[in-house]
């Protein structure tokens, strides 16, 4: 069963002071999800999660998972500023980015971010930009077929992220060549897997490369990062991954070939981003519209702007109608939203219970990838996000944009007076 935090009646008394859509996380939950993932994994030598920013990019979210001991995975210059602002500065910055623009790699070196190369061309890319290479590098590696994706992330043969096996050797050997002195392994090859083993085997894939790697070029890793890519139960029946779980197989392959190679300690690290804030956000809507043609239509106050997951990937989110949570599902309805795009629906004939004008949905497992993807087709607002404090009082982290926002990069005086 999915659940959510705030009661019908507590959800109309919100509405009157911040009007739907809106996002809504949940600080005592994430805090214990963090402390949860935390505590498992401390069994790996100086383990550090690294959040991935671009699932969540709220400096106050950012904020409370600073102080739960994370650092933060940054892939743009908007994410690092944003890390800035909150205090996460130096080695707790993991700077994994692709087609790198140069202002980016010198403000990454001006953070004293850990960088993590996506080419191998990109060593000359970063000296140009910044005058040399750090003296910590990490690159990020694509195992190509062998190892399989899955559908979000795509084969990881044809995904444009990471070096081969060949230019893996060839840039460690360029980089130690170049006086580089402390050197990382990452990479990131599926996204919302929920099948432990799947991760466990990440690890012991960068593991062997980390003993290769000392065996062929007498380079000693200090960190593997095996990224991101644990996910999340957005079905109810689905059962969510067990932390533990990952935790124990991870060492147990540590213990089997990092420790025997004469490599420990290795620091461990991860990128999670989904599985931190995803299941403790959630979309709130309301019934705006009933269309009766050759389906049944729901449409709500919020569209793919605010949650692009089911348009661009087909993803389910599950949906509660508030009030309404035991009623039977009798009536089969696609929920949708205004956009001039047919992809513009979160919900495919779907049961769900009688739904009436001004009933409230719950779209629920948006706390990652939710507001963060949001865009603004069809000149749409993008809305504001709240936070449950652990007092249940409700403050706003983000403020809804407005038509002043949306036209804040226009002349629209000179536009009226063009020829």
């Amino acid at each position: 069963m999915k659940t959510f935090p705030l009661t019908l009646n507590q959800i109309q008394t919100l509405a009157t002071q911040f009007p739907t859509p809106f996002h809504l996380y949940d600080e005592t939950a994430i805090r214990d999800n963090a402390r949860r993932l935390t505590r498992a994994f401390s069994i790996l030598p100086d383990f550090r999660e690294f959040f991935a920013v671009k699932a969540t990019p709220n400096p106050f979210l950012l904020r409370i998972l600073a102080s739960e001991g994370f650092g933060a995975d940054c892939s743009s210059l908007a994410e690092l500023r944003l890390c800035e602002a909150v205090g996460i500065t130096g080695e707790r910055i993991m700077f994994t980015s692709n087609e790198t623009p140069d202002e980016e790699f010198r403000v990454a070196r001006d953070l004293g971010a850990i960088i993590n190369l996506d080419d191998i061309t990109h060593m000359d890319a970063l000296i140009a930009a910044t005058g040399s290479l750090p003296k910590t590098l990490c690159f990020r590696y694509n195992p190509g077929p062998l190892k399989a994706g899955n559908a979000i992330i795509g084969k990881p043969e044809e995904a444009k992220y990471g070096l081969t096996r060949e230019q893996l050797f060839e840039a460690y050997a360029r980089a130690r060549d170049l006086d580089v002195q402390t050197f990382g392994l990452h990479t990131m090859v599926v996204s919302n897997e929920l099948d432990e083993q799947y991760h466990i085997e990440t690890a012991r894939m960068l593991f062997e490369l980390a003993v290769e790697l000392h065996q062929r070029l007498g380079i000693r890793l200090s960190f593997v990062n095996t990224g991101g890519g644990i996910g999340i139960p957005y079905r109810p029946e689905q059962k969510g991954v067990d932390y533990d779980t990952i935790a124990r197989g991870v060492r147990q392959q540590y213990d089997a070939i990092i420790v025997p190679a004469g490599l420990d300690p290795l620091s461990c690290n991860m990128e999670c981003g989904r599985a931190i804030t995803g299941p403790y956000g959630w979309l709130v809507t309301r019934a705006i519209r009933r269309k009766e043609t050759y389906r049944s239509y729901i449409g709500v106050d919020a569209s793919m702007a605010n949650l692009m997951r089911p348009g661009i990937y087909g993803a389910y989110h599950h949906i509660t109608v508030l009030g309404k949570e035991t009623a039977p599902a009798t009536r089969t309805y696609d929920i949708v939203g205004s956009l001039c795009e047919n992809s513009d629906k979160f919900a495919i004939q779907r049961q769900l219970p009688e739904i009436e004008m001004g009933d409230w949905l719950v779209i629920h497992d948006t706390g990652a990838h939710g507001h963060a993807m949001g865009y603004n087709y069809n000149g749409k607002l993008r809305s504001a996000e709240l936070l449950l404090r652990p007092d249940g009082t409700v403050v706003q982290i983000r403020r809804a944009e407005t038509l002043a926002d949306l036209f804040a990069t226009l002349d629209l005086k000179a536009a009226a007076t063009f020829q």
